[in-house]
């Protein structure tokens, strides 16, 4: 939670600042993921890279939809929630984006990232999505879940690219 003036009274105050940081988080990883793709030289990593910036795209218009029902209801003015977690993987990227590594490195570092970010994406969606259930707000629940699925599906892929061949280059591209 990012402490700024939050009116925290009930687990519904929690579950819409948790769609306020979700909708923060979305915004920032959506003007990260176009320096991430044009940094990646493997082209299964660039795919992936690209593909989650439009998975990012929709499940922020997913948080937009479930926030619009909710906001109705709360006192607290929408806009103006950061997500301090995610600026700081965000910024963990931006470091990585302008150190000085060969590209076999450079796409071992941008899964690495990548990595942290999805798992801070499933923590957040999964909570969201447990508060949604909670509230007995079903139809939060099955779109924060879409979230969550596409989130595992993301780490799996890296996973898989790093394991692959992204990881094994930059190891050799270090013997050189």
């Amino acid at each position: 939670m990012n402490g700024m003036n939050m009116r925290l009274h009930s687990l519904r105050d929690l579950y819409v600042q948790a769609l306020r940081e979700l909708e923060a988080a979305g915004r920032l990883l959506l003007r990260a993921y176009p320096r991430m793709v044009r940094a990646a030289s493997h082209e299964d990593l660039v795919a992936a890279l690209e593909e989650h910036r439009v998975q990012s795209e929709e499940q922020l218009e997913r948080v937009g939809k479930i926030l619009g029902r909710h906001l109705g209801r709360q006192t607290v003015p929408s806009g103006g929630s950061r997500c301090l977690g995610m600026a700081g993987l965000v910024a963990e990227c931006e470091a990585c984006l302008e150190a000085d590594a060969g590209p076999e490195v450079l796409d071992a570092a941008l899964v690495a990232v990548a990595q942290r970010i999805e798992h801070y994406e499933i923590a957040a969606y999964g909570t969201a999505r447990t508060f949604a259930e909670m509230l007995s707000e079903d139809e939060d629940a099955r779109l924060l879940q879409l979230s969550l699925d596409e989130g595992i599906e993301a780490d799996e892929r890296l996973t898989e690219i790093a394991e692959d061949s992204v990881n094994a280059d930059a190891e050799m591209a270090g013997e050189d």
